[in-house]
């Protein structure tokens, strides 16, 4: 973190009241290095890894250049996945929430396009995409791009490895030439280069460091046999005992294995990987970000752009063969100036993977034993919270007030036991302590929330 604060910057005195209620007063690196050439309304080349600020960076950018009786889109950010999209997006949101009637459209697949279409008759200042449900709608002429001011190619390295780039391409092409283009990558490599060179005009390059100042992360490399690779796994959840770990797996199929083998050691497991419906998905990021999963076991697409707010640890079941790929998963641990714990597996096999890490870190990895473990304390596996599933969402006019509203008033819940409360289209997800769920889904079940019966339930 910077010492340099958001007040100093020109923009708006409501856009600055709200980052205060927001908790942002001091810039990170990023924030701290784009925001004023952003601002200038010079294109940007920015190296910079999820959770170093960037997403703030971009939306303050844009959004401080709305004009908002126009509800032509006036700003675009491309996203790799529909994770990343669905974050970014609420990001935005909640720095435009001073403003209310901003309005911000996700574009991403995974969910029917018809309502997107209707939603986009109506128009909307900002839109979030990825490359092919955008490609799509412009296809379909369900959206225009001639009045963009803004574009982002947020984590641009992720899209090119994806296959997007034509898609990129062709959707750039139908923006105006007078626009501003942010390109936000982990990486340099020459995909991005000649991607800058394509489409922005003389752009300012930023670059901050891959991992964390002050050495936040403790790394450590555990040397296995393949053949009791698993229990190598058990061995260090049980003496860690992370509250919440991302356990990063390079195949789907290891995937869902790894998360069956968990479940049944009885650990609190989910899985997260490209099969899922969107639904499924939905559900898993809201049980691991609120508490009720302490475990979530997923491929790098699937966790890309993944945002949980006092990760305890990031556990490499499996090695990547690229270095940037290990520093982005273990940057998901000890952000904020806290401390955050990276485990690895490898095997003998494995050794250049780590010599490959050392040289992108320019230091020496601390390698260690399972054998050296001692034996862990007796501790719950349960994790501290249950989440609640309720019929209503967005569309029957559901607030999170009203859930609160709901258990703390008629079903007498403690309101420091009700956790996060996460609104979708259809349905809405809460929190709350173990000790209070069995109490907290009769009452809801049984009573009413803003005037109205819902179905409740336990997932």
């Amino acid at each position: 973190m910077s010492d340099i604060l958001f007040s100093v910057l020109p923009l708006s005195s409501a856009l600055i009241a709200n980052l205060e209620t927001l908790n942002y007063h001091k810039m990170t690196p990023i924030q701290e290095q784009s925001l004023p050439k952003i601002l200038e309304g010079r294109d940007l080349i920015a190296k910079a890894k999820t959770g170093s600020g960037k997403t703030a960076a971009f939306a303050i950018g844009l959004i401080e250049k709305l004009i908002i009786r126009n509800y032509a889109p006036q700003a675009l950010v491309l996203c790799p996945t529909r994770e990343l999209g669905a974050q970014v997006a609420n990001e935005i949101r909640r720095l435009v929430r001073f403003q209310s009637n901003i309005k911000v459209l996700t574009l991403c697949g995974g969910q029917p396009i018809g309502p997107q279409i209707g939603s986009l008759e109506y128009g909307a200042h900002i839109l979030v995409a990825t490359p092919g449900r955008l490609k799509d709608h412009l296809r379909r002429k369900s959206v225009s791009l001639g009045k963009i001011k803004t574009l982002v190619l947020d984590e641009a390295d992720r899209m090119l490895d994806m296959g997007f780039h034509d898609d990129i391409e062709g959707i750039i092409q139908q923006t105006p030439a007078n626009r501003q283009t942010l390109l936000f990558s982990a990486t340099y490599p020459d995909g991005i280069k000649q991607l800058s060179a394509d489409f922005q005009k003389n752009p300012i390059e930023i670059s901050v460091e891959a991992l964390p100042t002050g050495n936040q992360i403790k790394q450590l490399f555990y040397q296995i046999d393949q053949t009791t690779k698993k229990k190598a796994l058990t061995q260090l959840l049980n003496h860690y005992q992370p509250v919440s770990s991302v356990i990063f797996c390079n195949t789907k199929a290891l995937c869902r294995e790894l998360n069956d083998y968990l479940k049944h050691q009885g650990f609190s497991s989910l899985a997260l990987h490209g099969d899922l419906e969107q639904r499924e998905r939905d559900q898993v990021l809201v049980q691991f970000s609120n508490k009720s999963c302490s475990i979530l076991v997923a491929t790098d697409v699937a966790a890309r752009g993944l945002d949980i707010k006092d990760l305890a640890a990031v556990i490499n079941y499996d090695l990547f063969p690229q270095p940037d790929v290990y520093i982005h998963r273990i940057g998901r641990t000890g952000r904020a100036g806290k401390e955050g714990l990276a485990l690895s597996l490898y095997s003998k096999r494995e050794e250049y993977k780590l010599e490959a890490i050392k040289e992108f870190q320019g230091k020496k990895l601390q390698r260690e034993q399972i054998t050296s473990l001692p034996e862990p304390s007796e501790a719950s596996r349960l994790p501290p919270m249950v989440t609640l599933c309720i019929s209503g969402g967005k569309k029957q006019k559901v607030r999170p007030g009203d859930i609160l509203g709901a258990l703390t008033g008629e079903a007498g819940i403690p309101g420091q036991n009700v956790g996060k409360i996460d609104i979708f289209v259809h349905f809405a997800y809460v929190a709350i302590k173990r000790n209070s769920a069995k109490k907290a889904l009769e009452r809801l079940n049984n009573g009413k929330i803003k005037g109205r019966f819902f179905k409740v339930r336990q997932i």
